[in-house]
């Protein structure tokens, strides 16, 4: 229940006393509680608000009704069941005649980007080619069923890759497999995975590893997803995201350099594998391989251009020429007549077809189960950011949760069919807009493009110099190099999260990719607590001829309110700034009260000493506050205590959304010091939360108490502060006029 006082300049909101002690709150130490409310006018009679009463919460009821819901078969039912598969309610609407064109071109022209795309990544993943190709097929269907996006592209992502690949690369290291081993290929459809290392060789091993891992990572999205705990992402800040796509970026760049030269040095993995590997790649470059580093030059020198070409005029052209499949193409021609001369290596034997589903291995999930909590978190990331910019962007509602159980099937059922865990990709989800899909009925053309080279076509990169994929690879991680152009104008933006996007970097390329990320989000929480420990605090005043309160420090011509002071503390108030906050208050108003409360008790003890009589401090107070020329005789320098030029502090609560236990006691404790020097405490601007603790807490305390006000306006506060005091002014004056006639000739009149 909370009690409004209604003035004409504010409201004044006594939400943290009971009806019957109105008056108690108003009253004081100087017993003139009746006086002030006898003086107010007929409007500033109180007005009774009452709350809403809380809704009742059990957690046994909650669990019940969901699962009678779950386990009812109606109509509601039927609806849930049509919200996991999106597709049931967009294809029944598919307009062929506006949609079917521009989906099927552009998801030819994703399809054939995505070819060379998906024999690199595997490389990056420490995978055989074809398993790839696989991710690429199986992913893109059953996104297509479960999807709310219309234009994300859910496959082989680099960063994933990069992160399976030293997921796989470890266990391979673990199980005793040589790490100098480029990979060869399977045994053959026979070779049972199930059946442990001894039937595997390095090839199979791999691949076991990434199931196991990518279906741990769809376990953990679809557990994200159905528990909605989608707000996980938010900790994945844009900058963060950005420092990790670009310190991963390096990395994946660093990998791919040894394919470039043609180089076989073994892979570092863990803490300063980047250092490492560059240590080894000069270590080694006298053993480069002419024919590769010739091929990878011309290779870049005419990718790069045209896609630099195919970026800058993408508005104009109907689709971007496919030039890494022209490159492919003609450097697999290229290599087959020179593989033998120069001993390059090539990508070998990709069979046709597909291999019978197998079970991922369970013993590994032990081993997995901390490897694939990263490569979830930013799977789902990356996915849900993609799909909420391109559906604001065309103007369609995209639902994160869905879009998370999506991601999560698309790791969970392909992990029995050869593939490892996937996400939305960056560049194919760009190109895939870019050149006018309509509906995800493009991934089931994307899809039919990558069962041809299932079928058919895979044998035909039997020779392809894996320095070409290095380089496919390569040339898709522009974008992420590019934000180091951008820092200088984040900097300006924001200093905190130019610092954050560094970190995130720094330790992404230096440390691991895992523990970057990991490091990156602790530094950005430490960074928001940082911020919330010592915000912004500011000393108000009055814009003329209005009822506003600007900060003094930022804004010109703003007037002071008279012996009142309105401090403004632009954070919550928890336990970890409360030093901070008491320290800030008393160095902008100029008043510590601990301090002023010892000084006013070594003044009247020397007082009393002397003239041998007890005076009341709050008249006291008020002495010193009178203009000297009121004063029948001036004291002694000694005997007056230190006086002080507010009677009022009211703390601006607007910016402070929550208040914990350690907060209210610092408002309790600060409230009963600057009582103790006669300064009373008003608070503006709270929030029903804050209102409801404070009441809870015992803020206005028991009868008597007075004084603890809580105001749903500044002005309102300044102009009860003001009649309250000038209230208590005159009857101070009629008391002392009844014990000393004579004192009323010396005192001007108000």
């Amino acid at each position: 229940m909370m009690y409004v006082t209604a003035t004409p300049h504010g409201c004044l909101l006594s939400c943290l006393s009971p009806p019957g002690a109105m008056e108690d709150t108003l009253s004081q130490k100087s017993g003139q509680s009746k006086e002030v409310l006898s003086s107010l006018t007929p409007e500033e009679s109180p007005v009774k608000l009452e709350e809403y009463e809380p809704a009742d919460f059990s957690t046994k009821v909650l669990i019940l009704k969901k699962a009678r819901e779950v386990c009812t078969c109606n109509h509601q039912t039927i609806i849930t069941f049509c919200q996991l598969f999106p597709v049931l309610d967009w294809l029944p609407r598919y307009n062929i005649k506006t949609q079917l064109l521009g989906d099927v071109v552009s998801g030819l022209l994703v399809g054939i980007v995505a070819i060379p795309q998906s024999i690199s990544y595997s490389l990056l993943a420490s995978q055989d080619p074809i398993y790839g190709i696989y991710t690429n097929f199986f992913c893109n269907i059953i996104y297509v069923a479960m999807a709310t996006s219309r234009h994300n592209f859910v496959g082989s992502f680099g960063i994933l890759c990069l992160m399976i690949g030293q997921s796989v690369n470890r266990h391979l290291q673990l199980a005793g497999y040589s790490g100098n081993s480029s990979g060869s290929a399977l045994v053959g459809n026979s070779t049972s995975l199930s059946n442990g290392t001894g039937a595997c060789d390095r090839s199979c091993y791999a691949i076991t590893v990434a199931l196991s891992l990518s279906f741990l990572v769809g376990l953990y999205q679809i557990l994200l997803g159905v528990l909605q705990l989608g707000f996980v992402a938010v900790y994945l800040s844009e900058p963060l995201l950005s420092g990790f796509v670009t310190g991963s970026s390096l990395t994946i760049i660093t990998s791919q350099m040894k394919y470039l030269l043609g180089l076989k040095i073994p892979r570092h993995e863990g803490v300063g594998s980047f250092l490492l590997t560059w240590v080894d790649l000069f270590r080694y470059i006298q053993n480069t391989n002419i024919c590769d580093l010739v091929t990878s030059l011309v290779a870049l020198a005419i990718i790069v251009p045209v896609k630099e070409i195919n970026d800058r005029y993408k508005e104009k052209m109907k689709a971007p020429f496919p030039i890494e499949l022209l490159v492919v193409i003609v450097a697999r021609v290229i290599s087959y007549y020179l593989e033998e001369r120069y001993k390059s290596a090539v990508c070998g034997d990709i069979p046709t077809g597909f291999r019978k589903p197998t079970l991922p291995d369970t013993n590994l999930f032990s081993s997995l189960a901390v490897d694939a909590l990263p490569i979830a978190v930013i799977g789902f990331a990356m996915t849900v950011s993609l799909a909420e910019v391109f559906g604001k962007k065309h103007g369609y509602a995209v639902r994160a949760n869905q879009e998370m159980i999506a991601i999560g099937m698309c790791n969970l059922i392909p992990s029995f069919f050869y593939c490892f865990a996937s996400s939305a990709a960056l560049t194919k989800t760009l190109l895939k807009e870019s050149t006018g899909t309509q509906t995800q009925v493009s991934g089931l053309v994307t899809s039919l493009v990558l069962l041809l080279v299932l079928l058919w076509i895979a044998p035909l990169f039997y020779s392809l110099q894996t320095s070409i994929l290095g380089v496919v690879t390569i040339v898709n991680l522009r974008g992420g190099l590019r934000k180091f152009h951008d820092t200088p104008r984040m900097w300006q933006l924001s200093k905190l999260d130019t610092v954050v996007w560094w970190t995130t970097m720094l330790s992404s390329t230096l440390i691991t990719t895992e523990i970057g990320l990991l490091v990156g989000v602790c530094f950005a929480l430490l960074c928001i607590i940082f911020h919330t420990q010592r915000p912004r605090a500011t000393l108000l005043g009055k814009v003329s001829n209005t009822e506003i309160f600007e900060d003094q420090s930022t804004y010109k011509q703003l007037s002071s309110i008279a012996n009142i002071k309105i401090f403004r503390f632009e954070s919550s108030l928890y336990y970890a700034n409360r030093d901070y906050f008491k320290t800030v208050l008393y160095q902008k108003t100029g008043v510590n009260p601990i301090l002023l409360a010892a000084k006013h008790q070594r003044v009247e003890a020397q007082a009393n000493a002397d003239a041998g009589k007890s005076k009341s401090f709050f008249g006291t107070r008020l002495d010193c506050l009178k203009p000297a020329k009121q004063r029948t005789e001036k004291p002694p320098a000694d005997a007056c205590p230190p006086s002080i030029d507010m009677h009022t502090l009211i703390l601006e609560c607007g910016a402070m959304q929550f208040i914990d236990t350690v907060g209210l006691s610092v408002l309790k404790a600060m409230r009963h010091d600057y009582k103790e020097i006669g300064v009373q405490v008003l608070l503006a601007n709270c929030n029903p939360s804050i209102c409801h603790r404070l009441r809870e807490g015992g803020w206005a305390g028991g009868a008597g108490s007075g004084g603890q006000l809580a105001f749903h306006s500044v002005h309102g506060a300044v102009r009860f502060a003001e009649r309250r005091y000038h209230v208590q002014r005159e009857s101070k004056e009629k008391k002392d006029a009844v014990l000393d006639p004579e004192d009323l000739s010396f005192q001007a009149p108000l």
